[in-house]
């Protein structure tokens, strides 16, 4: 028995020895997040867009109640938080995994042989097992279950942030259909006033009708124009509706004019996005799992060591106060050690590693998109920003040809065509400053939904 011991104690002590790496704590890969925005940091940079609440960016009150609805309805969220809750569940399992199992087995007989009188029996039997963690091998499975809960609570995270991104984009969209809507309207109607005046300079012999005829047809293709822009609010508004958890209907909203936003923008330090990014943060929970994985692969080489006990009350008399029965008591310790399972073990470690460098890739593959997104929203915003001046001066310059041009045909030293031209130019740039304003809100709301803002 004590040579049993001996050996038994031997290979448990080298185990331990060889096995200190299974106890490993996960350590972030090194990144490089230097110039990850393509722009050059400043000190003042320390302070990011993403650190305002949804509600402070976006101060307008119908679309705030429109993300609130969002944050309490979205099919997608719902889903997210339930997966939290899987993971929640799975993480005290494996908590409690540590705790040894108990199985109670009551258990009586009544019996007769030959007509003689029943005996009854009675057995109360309980049995215990416990696996101490010597190897690591509990240890990791709860170290992975917690990276799996990190995983869900990040993508209900992300979800989140998508969601407030998603109902201001196609909120500031309407507003901005609204006002292409009202442009293309007063078209339609100073298009029916210069026709009318066209009818009484034709009276007087001063405009023909084919004049007339092209004046007509630039007023339907306004009205054309209108129509699409109708349709696409009226698919918008349902695109928005079902988003929202509800049936199509009509959006509440306000105007485009007045909406306010940051004059300057600042996207913070480019690392901050290992932290606050959650499909950043996503990613490298998964490396986690990937990681504590590994761990258990390898700790599937080493022994599971096991105690087990059993206790067990009988009765065969039939009344426990005139016959007491007896007790039986048994424990047993186990020790298992893997020798030859046809290779899964090693196998499965080759997979878990090759896994876990998947992960890497992935990891650091999610950051590099992070930084190409937040350098794309910067783009964008400015891009607008230019635009937006470049389309104010186009505009004052067309509406003084456009003015010019209907003088000039009204004492008739011009033809329709100049003024069609000058029209049609002047509509199409009003239209195109509209679009300019809603790509540099969207701008923001891109560059607030790739630096992570909306979590909270």
């Amino acid at each position: 028995m004590k040579e049993i011991t001996k050996i038994v104690s031997g290979v448990v002590l080298t185990a331990l020895v060889s096995s200190c790496g299974i106890y490993t704590q996960y350590k972030r890969p090194e990144v490089n997040t230097e110039n990850l925005y393509r722009v050059e940091e400043t000190q003042s940079d320390s302070v990011s867009i993403a650190d305002l609440s949804w509600d402070e960016l976006f101060t307008d009150t119908d679309l705030q109640s429109l993300i609130q609805e969002g944050l309490q309805s979205n099919t997608d969220l719902n889903i997210a938080r339930l997966k939290v809750k899987e993971a929640q569940a799975t993480l005290m399992s494996s908590k409690l995994s540590y705790l040894p199992s108990l199985q109670l087995s009551p258990e009586g007989t009544l019996s007769s042989f030959d007509g003689a009188k029943p005996s009854k029996t009675y057995n109360l039997g309980t049995s215990a097992s416990w696996e101490i963690d010597v190897f690591g091998k509990l240890t990791n499975a709860k170290r992975k279950s917690r990276a799996a809960l990190e995983e869900s609570d990040a993508y209900r995270l992300a979800v989140q942030t998508q969601v407030v991104a998603t109902v201001a984009a196609n909120y500031y969209s309407l507003l901005m259909l609204d006002e292409q809507v009202d442009i293309t309207k007063a078209t339609i109607k100073s298009w029916e006033e210069y026709v009318h005046s066209l009818r009484v300079l034709m009276k007087a012999g001063q405009a023909d009708r084919s004049t007339i005829s092209q004046a007509e047809a630039s007023r339907l293709s306004a009205e054309s124009t209108l129509q699409d822009l109708l349709q696409q609010v009226n698919e918008l508004e349902n695109t928005l509706s079902t988003f929202l958890g509800r049936v199509p209907g009509p959006i509440k909203r306000g105007k485009l004019n007045g909406q306010t936003f940051p004059q300057e923008l600042s996207a913070g330090v480019s690392l901050d996005l290992v932290s606050r990014r959650p499909d950043v943060r996503e990613a490298e929970a998964s490396l986690k799992q990937a990681f504590y994985s590994t761990n258990q692969a390898r700790s599937a080489f080493y022994p599971s060591i096991t105690l087990s006990g059993s206790a067990g009350w009988t009765n065969s008399g039939g009344a426990a106060i005139t016959n007491p029965g007896s007790w039986l008591l048994q424990a047993v310790g186990s020790l298992v050690q893997p020798l030859f399972n046809r290779g899964t073990n090693i196998a499965n470690l080759k997979i878990a590693k090759a896994q876990q460098q998947e992960a890497v890739f992935t990891f650091r593959q999610a950051l590099l998109d992070a930084g190409s997104e937040v350098n794309n929203a910067l783009t964008q915003w400015q891009t607008a920003r230019n635009k937006i001046e470049l389309a104010t001066k186009q505009i004052q310059h067309l509406e003084t040809t456009e003015h010019d041009t209907q003088l000039l045909m009204k004492y008739g030293t011009t033809n329709y065509l100049e003024v069609l031209v000058a029209r049609q130019s002047l509509l199409s740039a009003r239209l195109n400053l509209v679009a300019d304003r809603y790509s540099e809100i969207e701008g923001v709301i891109n560059l607030y939904h790739a630096l992570g803002g909306g979590t909270e």
